[in-house]
C-alpha cells in the first residue's frame, strides 16, 4: 500500500507547529559549476539538524495509544535524535539502540535532545545489528518500536519536506525538473517521491546511495529487498544493509533513477559545501550534491533540487574526510618502497625522486637486519594530478619492486 498525497498533507498539517520549515536556497556556486539552477533544501537546518524529526515525531504521534509503556528505536544517529527530541517534548521514556560505530557527536546530541527520558544502548557494528537488538527489546518489554524508515507514518512524515519544496519553488517561480535525495533505508526518498509524483508527475526523482552500501540498487536488481553481505560504514547515515519492503515498493514505483556515489566524492563535496557555502553537511547529507557530478550532462539548463538531508557531522572526522577527498582527486598516494639501508638514502630519494612540488605526508620505516634494503610505507601529496606519471617512473627507477597501495586494496585497508 502506497502512502498518498493526502496522507502526506495530513502529516504536514500536524507537523507544521513542531518542525522547522527549512529554506529552499538558490546556490550560485553549484549553479555556475553545473550550468543549471541548483536549489538546496536545507534539512541540515532542521531542529535536530536532519529531516528525521519529521518521520519520528509523526510516527510517535500516530501510535499515541501504543507508546504509553515507552518507545524503542534503532538508529545510526539522526532517527535517534528525532525520537529523542519527540520523547522529551511528549514526556515519553525511550530506549535507543545505536551501532558502536556511531560518531560520538551524534551520541552526544541524542543525550542532549532526549535528556532524562532517553537511555542509549550501543550494540553491534552496523545499523542492522542494532535494529535486531532493538526489535527484540521492544517485543520483550511490550514497548512501541519506531521503525527508522519502513513504516507508512515515517514515510508520510519525511514526505512533508517535499510539501515545503513545492510550495517554496512555486512562490519563487521555479519550475522543478529534478529532485535528488539520499537513500539509506529509503524513508526520505519514498515520502519525497510519493508526494512529488502525485503532484507533479513530470518531476524526475533521482536517488543517491553510497557506493559501498547501495542496498536500494541491490533490491532493484533482485526484484526485492536483499541484505548486502557487507557495507562500508563511512557514510553512516546511509549505511544500511537492507532497505525496507515498503520503501522498496515506493522507490520502484516512483524513483526514476539511482546513482552510486564514491566516498571520495562525498568527502570532496563536504569540504566544498563548507568552504564555498559555509554549509556543514554530514556524509549522507552531502550525497545528493555529490551525485550531481554523475548526472552533470543530464542537468544542464534544468532546475534541480538537492536535499541536504543532515548536518550532524563530527568535527573529529574532518581529517579523514580531507584525506579521502585528496585520494579521490588523485593528489594523495601511498606506496611501499624498498630503501637501501645506508646513510643518505632518504636524501637521495627526496632529491632524485620527489618532484619540486611533491610533499611527503607519511614515512614509516622498518629496518631489516642483515638485509641491504628495508621497506618504507610512504605517503606523497601532489600539487597536480598530472605530476603522477613522472613520479611513478622515478619511483620505479629507485625501486622496481615498489607497491602502489592504491592498486592493492587489501594492503591499503590494512596499512592506510
Amino acid at each position: 500500500m502506497f502512502v498518498t498525497v493526502s496522507e502526506i498533507e495530513k502529516a504536514y498539517q500536524e507537523l507544521a507547529p513542531v518542525v522547522s520549515h527549512t529554506p529552499l536556497q538558490y546556490d550560485r556556486f553549484l549553479s555556475e559549476k553545473y550550468q543549471a539552477t541548483i536549489l538546496l533544501k536545507r534539512e541540515d537546518l532542521q531542529i535536530v539538524r536532519s529531516f528525521k524529526l519529521r518521520g519520528a515525531y509523526y510516527a510517535i504521534a500516530a501510535k499515541q495509544e501504543k507508546v504509553a509503556r515507552g518507545v524503542v528505536c534503532a538508529s545510526a544517529g539522526n532517527h535517534a535524535q528525532g525520537v529523542a527530541y519527540t520523547c522529551q517534548e511528549r514526556q515519553l521514556s525511550a530506549v535507543i539502540y545505536m551501532p558502536t560505530t556511531t560518531p560520538q557527536q551524534k551520541i552526544n546530541q541524542v543525550k542532549f535532545f532526549g535528556g532524562d527520558f532517553v537511555k542509549i544502548e550501543l550494540v553491534g557494528d552496523t545499523f542492522d545489528a542494532a535494529a535486531e537488538a532493538a526489535q527484540r527489546y521492544a517485543a520483550d518489554n511490550q514497548m512501541a518500536f519506531i521503525a527508522p524508515f519502513d513504516d507508512p507514518a515515517i514515510i508520510a512524515g519525511q514526505g512533508t519536506a517535499a510539501v515545503e519544496i513545492l510550495a517554496d519553488a512555486d512562490k519563487e517561480n521555479h519550475d522543478i525538473d529534478i529532485v535528488v535525495a539520499a537513500i539509506g533505508g529509503g524513508g526520505l526518498i519514498s515520502g519525497t517521491a510519493a508526494y512529488l509524483k502525485g503532484k507533479r508527475p513530470n518531476i524526475q526523482i533521482i536517488g543517491a546511495e553510497p557506493i559501498g552500501a547501495a542496498s536500494m540498487q541491490a533490491a532493484f536488481d533482485q526484484g526485492e529487498p536483499v541484505a548486502l553481505s557487507q557495507i562500508e560504514k563511512f557514510v553512516d547515515g546511509a549505511a544500511v544493509k537492507k532497505v525496507g519492503q515498503l520503501t522498496y515498493q515506493h522507490a520502484k514505483e516512483y524513483v526514476d533513477h539511482l546513482v552510486a556515489v564514491e566516498e571520495g566524492a562525498v568527502c570532496q563535496t563536504i569540504l566544498e559545501l563548507y568552504t564555498k557555502q559555509a554549509i556543514v553537511a554530514e556524509p549522507a547529507g552531502a550525497l545528493s550534491v555529490a551525485a550531481l557530478e554523475l548526472i552533470k550532462e543530464q542537468i544542464k539548463g534544468k532546475t534541480v533540487v538537492c536535499m541536504i538531508s543532515g548536518g550532524n557531522n563530527d568535527s573529529s572526522r574532518m581529517a579523514e574526510i580531507e584525506e579521502k577527498s585528496l585520494i579521490y582527486q588523485g593528489l594523495k598516494h601511498y606506496f611501499i618502497i624498498n630503501f637501501p639501508q645506508r646513510p643518505g638514502a632518504l636524501k637521495e630519494f627526496v632529491s632524485h625522486v620527489l618532484g619540486p612540488d611533491d610533499d611527503i605526508t607519511r614515512f614509516e620505516y622498518t629496518k631489516k637486519i642483515n638485509r641491504g634494503t628495508g621497506p618504507v610505507m610512504l605517503g606523497i601529496l601532489l600539487k597536480r594530478t598530472s605530476d603522477l606519471d613522472a613520479l611513478l617512473a622515478r619511483i620505479a627507477a629507485f625501486d622496481a619492486q615498489y607497491i602502489n597501495l592504491q592498486d592493492n586494496q587489501s594492503l591499503y585497508s590494512l596499512l592506510v
